[in-house]
């Protein structure tokens, strides 16, 4: 200290909290910038995504099948089509997805499938429609697993699950909005020569590519480029993702052995298998349930008008149990809760044949299957690290997913209308699966929690990554240097003994 010159004003306990507080407040700042400058963007590029993949559901009820001339397998075939590109550039994009730079890829295939979209208002038979629907799937495979792979990055796991709920929010609301929309745009029918239903694919078709130009401007490839952020701000999210995930220090390239270990994992390959079988769930209602209330009786105008209500219902549902799943940092348990949910659905669908009752049961199998999309996402997403090996269980989870898509769109035959029982009780097996994985899954997590808190295990993991010298592990009783400790990350990712498992 200089000689006469004050002395610092010692350290109380006032100031530590102070310092504390400061420090909380800052980071609530900054979740706040990542909340209000990421989320609204992937928000409207996965609900345009959405909405362009299933309007061809509302198109069906506004006379396309009739005006093309489509037997019903011919309409199916071209709901089909879509899946099979969609999942087959689902991985690829993902493992290129860095390389590339979510502010490239993300919004050239939103403009992309835009264009396509506004091509399908413009075709005059079956094999135009095949072809444009081949095209859609492959320009929208790749959004749902690199957006979740995306926002990873910018959140810790704990946070994430609420987040994909927003962005997730998007499916039930387009499902909502679709209806309000079709219904309007099928008022323009004979505008222009074209049928309401071309309009429908234009006008949405055109509101895609605009996004997709803009986004071109509002998507930041990584924290670094996140210049809505200052310096300090983009340190204190850095600091969070390495305590949360410490693998994210390292910066391996890709390897083919990440991904086969990835495709091994029991835990992702039990996460797979509930993905296929809420996805068969999910895109059955979100493509059929048109027809579905529209078998009941309704005019294809209202069942448009009233397909809204099961869909916004799904919207609320879903973010007040993503909520609750981030808030208890939990995963098995609100999925098993929404099964049941969706599960009680197709009960009350399979025991009754009053009409409004039969409605009303899509309001709970709506939202009990759009709300395990989102935790089930970000439960693939927490438990797989680093980055090669979450960007592959990411990628997985969404290929089975539409693997269930394509099983789905041969659901719900007219011939089986209005009670389709086959579906149904196909549907309600699948949510019972969903809930049984979920726990099988939960249990098996757990278990991997308590072997790494074993003193044995923890040293016989730790133990060929240590060094003579750095700093003293006292749980494993080994040195370990810092590229020691960096090495031991890289390699054993999720398998650390220092990673624990979200349940």
């Amino acid at each position: 200290m200089v000689p006469g010159s004050a002395a610092p004003p010692p350290a109380t306990c006032d100031t530590d909290i102070t310092r504390i507080k400061t420090k909380s407040q800052l980071c609530k700042g900054v979740l706040r910038k990542l909340d209000l400058r990421l989320l609204p963007v992937v928000t409207a590029v996965y609900f345009l995504s959405v909405l362009d993949r299933s309007n061809i559901g509302n198109a069906r009820v506004a006379g396309l099948e009739r005006d093309l001339g489509l037997t019903e397998k011919q309409y199916k075939i071209c709901v089909t089509i879509f899946f099979i590109p969609y999942l087959l550039s689902e991985l690829p994009s993902n493992l290129i997805l860095k390389v590339v730079g979510p502010r490239r890829l993300l919004p050239t295939l939103l403009s992309l499938w835009g264009a396509v979209t506004c091509i399908q208002g413009l075709v005059t038979n079956f094999w135009g429609l095949l072809a444009t629907r081949f095209f859609l799937g492959l320009f929208e495979g790749p959004m749902l697993p690199g957006i979740i792979l995306y926002l990873s990055g910018f959140y810790t796991r704990r946070e994430l699950g609420l987040r994909l709920a927003y962005f997730f929010s998007a499916m039930s609301l387009a499902g909502a909005f679709s209806g309000f929309l079709a219904a309007a745009i099928s008022k323009m029918d004979g505008i222009g020569g074209k049928r309401g239903w071309a309009w429908i694919f234009i006008l949405e078709g055109l509101l895609s590519v605009v996004v997709g130009f803009a986004c071109f401007f509002l998507i930041p490839s990584t924290l670094e480029d996140a210049r809505f952020l200052t310096a300090e701000e983009r340190e204190v999210v850095l600091n969070r993702l390495e305590q949360d995930r410490p693998a994210i220090l390292t910066s391996a390239g890709f390897q083919w052995k990440e991904v086969a270990g990835t495709l091994l994992s029991p835990h992702v390959l039990i996460l797979a298998m509930i993905f296929f079988f809420n996805g068969a769930v999910l895109f059955g209602l979100a493509i059929f349930i048109p027809s579905i209330i529209k078998s009941l009786g309704f005019s294809p105008i209202k069942s448009q008008l009233l397909s809204v209500g099961p869909f916004a219902t799904g919207f609320f549902v879903a973010l007040f149990s993503s909520l609750i799943s981030d808030r208890y940092n939990v995963r098995a348990i609100p999925i098993i809760i929404s099964a049941i949910l969706s599960a009680t659905g197709f009960i009350i669908f399979l025991s009754t044949t009053r009409t409004f009752v039969l409605y009303g049961s899509l309001f709970l199998a709506v939202s009990g299957a759009y709300s395990i999309s989102p935790i089930s996402s970000a439960w693939a997403s927490n438990n797989s690290e680093p980055h090669y090996r979450r960007a592959t269980a990411i990628a997985l989870v969404a290929v089975l997913t539409n693997g269930a898509g394509i099983v789905s769109t041969w659901s719900f035959p007219d011939s089986a209308a209005p009670r389709y029982t086959g579906t149904i009780i196909m549907n309600l097996t699948c949510a019972i699966m969903v809930g049984v994985l979920s726990a099988i899954n939960g249990l098996l997590l757990h278990r991997k929690n308590k072997q790494k808190e074993d003193p044995v295990q923890r040293q016989k993991m730790i133990s060929p990554y240590c060094e003579s010298e750095g700093h003293w592990d006292h749980e494993s009783g080994h040195k370990c240097g810092e590229e020691a400790d960096k090495r031991a990350w890289l390699v054993l990712g999720d398998k650390h003994p220092d990673f624990k498992y979200v349940i």
